[in-house]
This record gives C-alpha cells, structure tokens and sequence, in this order.
C-alpha cells in the first residue's frame, strides 16, 4: 500500500549549460534520503516542470526511483524504498495522462496532478479532468489545489466528490486556508490523504488531521522538515512547535519571488548545484540574494558567508 506521510520534498531540478545536471540531480536526491526525508516529488512547481520536456520528465523520474531503490537497499533486504510521486499535471487532460505515462514506465509511486491552469474549468470540469486521469492513468493520483498558480481553486466538495474515485488517494492543499483542510476533512472518504502544500501551513495541516507535506523548504533542510513531522507524530507537540516557528524568516526567504528562484539561489550557495534556472525564470536580484544568504546563516546552514 502507498505510504504518502511525514516529509515529503518538492524537489528542485539542477541545471547547467540548458540541461538537466543528472549528476548533481542525483547527489542531490541521495542527500535527501540521508536527512531522512520520507517522500520525493520531482518534476512540480518546483523541479520546473512546466518547461521539462516528457523526455527530461521521465528521466528526472527515473533517477529519482533509481536513488530512491538503491538507498533502500543499502538499509536492508526489508526496507521500503522512499515513495516518488512525480509531477505530472498541465492544462491539457491529454496532456497529462501522456506525463503519467511516461512517470510509470520510469517506475513511479503516484501522479502528482496540478488542477489545470489559465483556462479555468469549472469544478465539474476539475471533476472530469481528475476523474478520466485516475480512471485511465494507471497510477495513484494526488491532486494538488494551488489556486494562486493556477486561478482556478477547486472546492471542498469537489474533493469530497474526487475522493470516491478510484485511484485518487490524496490531496496537496495549497489554497492558503487552513480552514479548507479541516472542510476536505469532513467531506473527504476517511482513507483520503490530505498534505499541506505550504510550509507554513505543515504543523497546523497535521493538527486538522492531514497525514504531511510536501514542502519547498525541505530542499534546504530536509532533516529539520523530518524533524517536525515525526515530532507531530511521537505526540511531542512543543518540538514540532518550535520548528514550525523556526522555519518562518526562512519561508519568508524561499517565497520573496517566485518559486523556485530563491531556493535554487540557496542551494547554490550550499554547494547543492548550480543557481542555473530556464526561461522565463531568471536568477534572484542581488537585493534578494544578500536577504537570502541573511536568512540562511540566522537559520544556521553552515558554510554561508
């Protein structure tokens, strides 16, 4: 059974010279795994998956369950590898069935599915579009509501509908409303996955019953992300806390422009991979850049000058 919980990472995608740094792409995700990170979702908002090409879609997929099957290995015949839910979702339903055909053959867990963007269906237009991509797709669906990305927010009630579909099992909850976590809740099957889609939203998306995150800031500190969901998760409420409340200025930092232009910025500063991003993204202004350098030496990520 998929196990989608705890801390799960939008993964960013690196880059160098126009194309995907695969080396660099894997060092990375090996990284992830050793900080504890519990699920990887390559190929979103944040790996740039709006401008990867189905080819560098499924090969980014492909390294990522490479990694994630070997780190598993290495741990013991009896390890579970890490979930990979890959980023699959356009504007187009024919589109994004192709996507996900493409993320099944190169061995992923689930679908991530944005719902479609600029032309605006209506929620029985979400319906149909989800409900034809799970029926057909092939893999577990997890929908992701980002209406700030997207202009179209997709209701509770269409949830609850989306959650008697087979094959959809989970929700990444990106309205900016805790209190639409608490109304999939009710409304949702009991089975149904909900994950915060908001780094500031993990803690009180764990206390309104939802399982995770998948998260932006978890690039840069996975380890302390795991922290706090497994503190949540032991009943050590204050741990959980308190990480919550020291990830903020950080938050602040990663989502100052657009996503992911300041958390590929870090990563370079952390060594991780080059700062490269692809058009129309363009590398932070230098203003950003000393405020995130600021952020991440308060934080304590070593080796920021």
């Amino acid at each position: 059974m998929l196990d989608l919980r705890g801390s799960m990472v939008a993964l960013v995608t690196p880059m160098r010279n126009g194309a995907v740094d695969e080396g660099a792409f894997r060092s990375f995700v090996q990284w992830q795994l050793e900080q504890g990170t519990d699920g990887l979702v390559p190929c979103g908002t944040t790996g740039e998956g709006a401008t990867l090409t189905l080819e560098e879609t499924e090969r980014v997929v492909r390294i990522c369950v490479e990694v994630s099957h070997a780190h598993a290995k290495s741990l013991g015949p009896d390890v579970k590898h890490r979930p990979v839910i890959a980023g699959c979702g356009s504007n187009s339903t024919a589109k994004t069935l192709e996507t996900i055909a493409r993320a099944k053959a190169a061995g992923a867990d689930a679908a991530l599915v944005v719902t479609p963007y600029y032309n605006k269906p209506s929620q029985e237009g979400l319906y149909k579009h989800f409900e034809k991509v799970a029926l057909e797709g092939g893999l577990p669906v997890v929908l992701y509501n980002v209406p700030s990305r997207t202009s179209v927010d997709m209701t509770a009630d269409t949830v609850g509908r989306l959650s008697k579909v087979p094959g959809i099992v989970a929700i990444k909850e990106a309205s900016g409303s805790i209190v639409r976590v608490a109304e999939i809740r009710e409304k949702a099957e009991e089975k149904f996955i909900i994950l915060a889609g908001d780094d500031m939203f993990t803690l009180p998306t764990l206390a309104m019953g939802g399982q995770g995150v998948i998260s932006v800031v978890g690039n840069i500190a996975p380890a302390d992300l795991a922290l706090l969901c497994d503190a949540f998760a032991d009943g050590n409420l204050s741990v959980a806390q308190n990480q919550q409340v020291r990830f903020a200025p950080l938050v602040r930092a990663m989502f100052a422009e657009t996503n992911p232009m300041p958390v590929k910025y870090a990563l370079s500063r952390m060594g991780k991979m080059s700062g490269e991003l692809r058009l129309p993204l363009v590398p932070v202004s230098e203003e950003l850049g000393h405020r995130i350098d600021a952020a991440l030496r308060a934080y304590g990520i070593p080796g920021i000058h």
